[in-house]
């Protein structure tokens, strides 16, 4: 079977390796797609000779192990698995059945349940509550399209890219803003309130006037979370959902100990609640409830795989998300 494997920093190549065989409680999947995570584009521009990525896949269950129970040979799947490869395993537990009416690449369900565990962290909002998005790639317009769903009222999304912002609104967001056309009253910080008014804006209530009681961060970036930083209020709380792992990360922690605000890591590493979670999405998705379906847009070749992380750092006109196509 094929498979990528990096051949050190911006270079991978294809190549022929045998088929795993699953234990007693593992699949075999003949993987469809796999789809592609901003998380890994970092790792695969500083990688390492035999470095192996991807851990969205989807597709066909190959064979079962001796002790599997709930998946047939032919069965379609999603769930938590790793690897740009034709055949991959997955575990029985880590792996959810994809419903009849979507597509494959709609069904990839990996980023779907990180979303839908961000989501679960934050504060049930009351039905028209304001909320703001920093970041509107793929995972703020899921993000965006979740608050819809939940209820929220004003949803205002911040990126610097016109067709992320146009995204933004296709998805739910009232209203949108690159970072420097960004109102001055959705902001806390010290351009508004400096130290000597401290006193004053405890005793006015100035502080609960400007920004929001719930800001998400999904770009990953260090201008992103300094901006979503300023947009929490006075004892709000900042989401942070975008994936930070081109190094550290300085943030003005007096600001945040001024305002008593809250921070919040929305990442998950509980398997068993991961695949809870793409349980839950396919069935939004599949019953209609969520519109979040057609948004990976970009489809690749095993060989095109530097080329499509190249695309996912510039996004061409057009680009949401992309997956590689593993197998037919």
């Amino acid at each position: 079977m094929k498979r990528i494997v990096m051949e050190g920093p911006r270079k991978s190549k294809v190549v022929e390796v045998d088929i795993p065989r699953p234990n007693d409680h593992q699949i075999l999947v003949k993987v469809t797609y796999t789809g592609m995570c901003h998380s890994e584009w970092y790792p695969w521009s500083t990688a390492s000779p035999g470095q192996l990525f991807g851990h969205e896949p989807v597709g066909v269950v190959a064979e079962t192990g001796r002790a599997v129970t709930r998946f047939r040979v032919g069965d379609r799947v999603t769930g938590l698995g790793a690897g740009y490869a034709e055949y991959i395993l997955m575990s029985e537990r880590c792996a959810v059945p994809v419903p009849d009416n979507l597509s494959d690449v709609d069904a990839i369900a990996e980023p779907l349940s990180c979303l839908l565990s961000a989501a679960s962290r934050m504060p049930l909002l009351l039905p028209g509550d304001p909320v703001a998005v920093v970041g509107a790639g793929y995972m703020g317009l899921g993000m965006i399209s979740l608050f819809r769903l939940r209820g929220a009222g004003k949803i205002v999304a911040v990126d610097p890219r016109e067709e992320a912002r146009d995204n933004a609104r296709r998805f739910g967001a009232t209203e949108v803003y690159a970072p420097e056309e960004l109102p001055a009253d959705y902001r806390l910080n010290w351009a508004n309130w400096g130290e000597e008014d401290l006193a004053r804006s405890v005793e006015d209530n100035h502080i609960f006037e400007l920004g929001f009681q719930n800001v998400m961060e999904f770009a990953g970036t260090r201008s992103a979370l300094t901006l979503a930083s300023e947009m929490v209020r006075a004892h709000g709380l900042l989401c942070i959902g975008g994936y930070h792992n081109d190094g550290p990360r300085c943030v003005d922690f007096t600001l945040w100990n001024v305002k008593a605000m809250t921070a919040l890591n929305a990442h998950e590493r509980r398997v068993d609640f991961q695949t809870e979670c793409c349980r839950h999405a396919l069935d939004l998705l599949s019953s209609g409830r969520w519109d979040f379906k057609g948004v990976t847009n970009h489809i690749y070749t095993m060989e095109e795989f530097d080329r499509a992380n190249e695309e996912m750092e510039s996004k061409p006109r057009g680009y949401i998300k992309a997956a590689i196509r593993c197998a037919e």
